[in-house]
């Protein structure tokens, strides 16, 4: 897939965090790539700072992407999320 029109919005450095972050930000309908450094992958580091993963969204998706985990943050996301 082309990463022409995708932006990084986090860089999380647990493979487990990445997941449930890609998971919540697909719940709100945005496609989400995990991009991990080919050697850290091949060699299966998945935890601290040579297993990083990056979140990208498609540009469009930026804004909402970033709000969205700022609410997840601050543990203000129940109360903004719809029905």
């Amino acid at each position: 897939m082309e990463k022409k029109n995708w932006v990084e919005i986090k860089k999380v450095y647990d493979a487990v965090q990445a997941e449930l972050l890609r998971g919540l930000l697909e719940a709100q309908g945005m496609d989400v790539l995990l991009s991990q450094e080919g050697a850290a992958r091949a060699i299966g580091i998945n935890v601290g700072a040579m297993g990083d993963t990056q979140l990208l969204v498609r540009s469009e998706d930026e804004e909402a992407a970033r709000e969205l985990l700022r609410q997840y943050e601050s543990g203000d996301l129940e109360n903004s999320l719809p029905d």
